[in-house]
């Protein structure tokens, strides 16, 4: 059989690549145009982070009562942070559930995991009054539990959180991290790391950090500044060591104040850290006012 010859068709011929030699001298260097430098650009400097973690313990919620919820403090607490949201800070909140329970009071035959569970669920009790309180200030809140439960919140989701925090809503964490063993102040160290908040203020019924307890010996003396290495060294009873050692790693600054003193939660969600006790990675002579602009 004759070969059969196929057509030519010239559009299908593969083009012919240039030789170096000819790329090179295609345009004297002459002709081309002067590179432009590009304009020298004053660095930025970084600006302070506006995203707090808010730590409250569910003992300073009871008020007098000794047990429970009391309406006066919460609603004290959701004005401070709805001021707080108004001025541009993101604020993430974790409350304890002492009011309601604690793990370590636990009984005979109840274990301390279990205790523990029970514990997580008196947490987010406290963070759904927390969020009505809020919402009845105008201030979009939302709940995010270590332990799902959503027919009453969301799970937490961090990217989620972080989204909400960035629209200017508020994030309460419930029930601690999801697992027994730890303590909501260490829940809100992990979270306030996982979030990149730019510190971790302490509400509690204390002006801030004692060298002694001030309810058993009337010389205790305030601490207005210290380092994380002296409180561990020290074993002074802010929060326990995993807390402390987290927020020493991740470099985020610890405030501790009094939550019942009026106006030093605001001062603390704006910025001002001399109403309590600074712990952080180097000493402070003076606390100053952290900046928040």
């Amino acid at each position: 059989m004759p070969r059969v010859q196929g057509s030519y068709c010239p559009s299908l011929r593969r083009p012919r690549l240039a030789s170096s030699s000819e790329t090179r001298h295609s345009a004297p260097l002459s002709l081309l145009p002067p590179l432009t430098p590009l304009p020298t650009q004053t660095p930025i400097p970084p600006q302070p982070s506006r995203r707090v973690m808010l730590k409250i313990s569910g003992e300073a919620l009871q008020g007098p009562a000794g047990y429970g919820v009391d309406p006066a403090i919460l609603s004290g607490i959701a004005r401070d942070v709805a001021a707080a949201v108004a001025a541009g800070v993101q604020v993430a909140v974790v409350v304890g559930g002492g009011n309601f329970f604690r793990g370590v009071g636990r009984w005979p035959g109840l274990d301390r995991a279990s205790a523990d569970y029970v514990g997580m669920l008196a947490t987010v009790m406290n963070a759904v009054c927390l969020q009505s309180a809020l919402e009845a200030e105008g201030v979009p809140t939302r709940v995010q539990t270590a332990i799902e439960m959503r027919e009453i919140a969301e799970p937490y989701i961090r990217r989620r959180a972080m989204r909400h925090l960035e629209r200017g809503r508020v994030v309460i964490f419930g029930a601690g991290t999801g697992n027994p063993f730890f303590t909501t102040d260490t829940a809100a160290a992990l979270r306030a790391a996982e979030i990149g908040a730019g510190a971790f203020l302490k509400a509690t019924k204390v002006d801030g950090v004692y060298d002694r307890d001030p309810a058993h010996h009337a010389g205790a003396t305030l601490h207005r500044s210290l380092t994380f290495q002296e409180v561990l060294h020290a074993s002074l009873a802010v929060m326990d060591g995993t807390a402390i050692t987290l927020c020493k790693e991740n470099d985020i600054p610890v405030v501790v104040f009094n939550l019942t003193t009026p106006g030093t939660m605001l001062q603390a969600l704006l910025g001002d850290w001399s109403v309590g006790t600074v712990i952080s990675s180097s000493r402070q002579e003076q606390a100053q006012p952290a900046p928040t602009a």
